[in-house]
This record gives structure tokens, C-alpha cells and sequence, in this order.
């Protein structure tokens, strides 16, 4: 891919129409690399490196650029000098023989809330992560980032709609307030677990259709919720409990 349409994957719309996306330094890189021994599709990416990591040994095409040209291309202030482009997945390469359980996420707009989900995702394994329409882009620089490279390890799919996750998942749990502890018997048997936007939850009304199971997570109430990502966190661990 030429320097100048590499500066574009900045934007979502040029992520989308030129079908790829960016990883920043050292560490993200070395979880690509990690990634592509086990999915094909991620050996697919190339690498944009500065003199100082000219002798770093790869799996892709290096090409050595300046330090000018890598600072204009990379998304933080301060670069590391190495960067890799990567095409986007394709639902295919998201698949696996065993789809296990899946978290939806409805309508989530803060990238580091997405990125410390994939985090937890990838940590305890076994799940998807599925983001409803209206959600922040995942190969948004910023959730790459925060993923720390869980993006690479997690099957993730993109604009599902509440229809298609009733179709697909035919026993569907919810956190809200309002609903049964987590820690009561029967919430590890659910299919999917859906989560709200960060602000207005998930529609009453969807939840009905759905006929999802509402649960929440027990607190002392000395304020009115949980960060999102916190939510996920602790229903990853109660449903990974045993």
C-alpha cells in the first residue's frame, strides 16, 4: 500500500474503502505476529519500520521508511517506529468450528471501554465479541491500542443487529438494573450476554422482543452503575467461575 493512502486509515471511511487498518509499536506488533501463527489472515499484513528497527526479523514484507515519513503516518505523538498494515477481517476469518458463548455490545461508543472488553474477552477465552450498528469502529486506532492485541485473539463481528442476535441466539441474557443477581444459578446457561450503551442501556423494548433474561451485577448502590467494561469484566468471571 502506498505511504499516502496509509495516512487515510487514520479516518473510518478510508479504513473501510481501502479494507484495512493500523497496529502501532513494538508490543501490538509482536501480538500480530503471535496472532498469525494460528489465523492465516493475519499473515496478510506489511510492515512500515524506521532504522531502528531495521533488523527486526518478520513474517511480512519489511519496507524501511524515515523517521519524518513514520511520524506522519502513525497515530500518536511520539511513534516507535514500527507499524504494521493490516487488511481487515473477513467474516470468514472471524469463524470457528466451536462459536461458543458471545458478548453484544449495543451500541458502545467509548474506544478504550471496547478495547478493555476484548482485553477481558481474550483473557478467560471461549467468547466472541459482537458489536451492534452505531458502534465505535474496532480498528479504530484507539481500540487497537487499548486491546493491548486482544483484537487479533478474539472472534469479533461487526453492524449485528438485535433481529439477526435473536435469530442466531435463542437464549439471551441482559445486564440491567433492576433484573436478578448474576450470582444466582442459571446465569452461566445463556447463549449471549448483552450489554448497553455506555449512557442510555439497552431499549426496554428490544429486551422484550428478545425476551432476554435481565440480570445485576449486586453493589452496595452509592452510585447510580458500572462502568460498562467493569460489568463485562465481572460477568467474564462469574460465567468462567464454573
Amino acid at each position: 500500500m502506498k505511504l499516502d493512502d496509509i495516512k487515510k486509515l487514520h479516518q473510518k471511511k478510508y479504513r473501510q474503502s481501502l479494507g484495512h487498518f493500523l497496529v502501532e509499536g513494538e508490543h501490538l506488533v509482536l501480538e500480530l505476529e503471535k496472532a498469525a501463527a494460528s489465523n492465516p489472515h493475519w499473515k496478510r499484513a506489511q510492515l512500515f519500520v524506521t532504522s531502528a528497527y531495521e533488523s527486526w526479523r518478520s513474517p511480512w514484507h519489511k519496507q524501511v521508511i524515515s523517521d519524518r515519513q513514520m511520524a506522519q503516518l502513525a497515530d500518536t505523538k511520539t511513534p516507535q517506529g514500527i507499524l504494521a498494515v493490516v487488511p481487515l477481517p473477513t467474516p470468514a476469518s472471524t469463524e470457528s468450528a466451536n462459536e461458543g458463548k458471545a458478548v453484544y455490545l449495543h451500541e458502545v461508543q467509548d474506544p478504550g471501554n471496547l478495547g478493555t472488553i476484548l482485553r477481558t474477552l481474550a483473557w478467560f477465552g471461549g467468547m466472541r465479541c459482537l458489536l451492534s450498528p452505531g458502534s465505535v469502529d474496532p480498528y479504530n486506532p484507539k481500540v487497537v491500542r487499548s486491546s493491548m492485541g486482544a483484537i487479533f485473539h478474539v472472534p469479533l463481528e461487526i453492524d449485528i443487529s438485535l433481529d439477526a442476535l435473536s435469530q442466531r441466539y435463542p437464549n439471551i441474557a441482559c445486564l440491567d438494573i433492576g433484573g436478578d443477581s448474576l450470582t444466582e444459578p442459571g446465569f452461566q446457561d445463556h447463549d449471549c450476554y448483552l450489554f448497553g450503551n455506555e449512557a442510555r442501556g439497552v431499549p426496554a423494548a428490544a429486551l422484550t422482543k428478545l425476551n432476554a433474561h435481565r440480570y445485576t451485577i449486586p453493589g452496595a448502590a452509592a452510585i447510580e452503575s458500572l462502568n460498562l467494561a467493569s460489568a463485562v469484566n465481572m460477568a467474564a468471571y462469574e460465567l468462567n467461575r464454573g
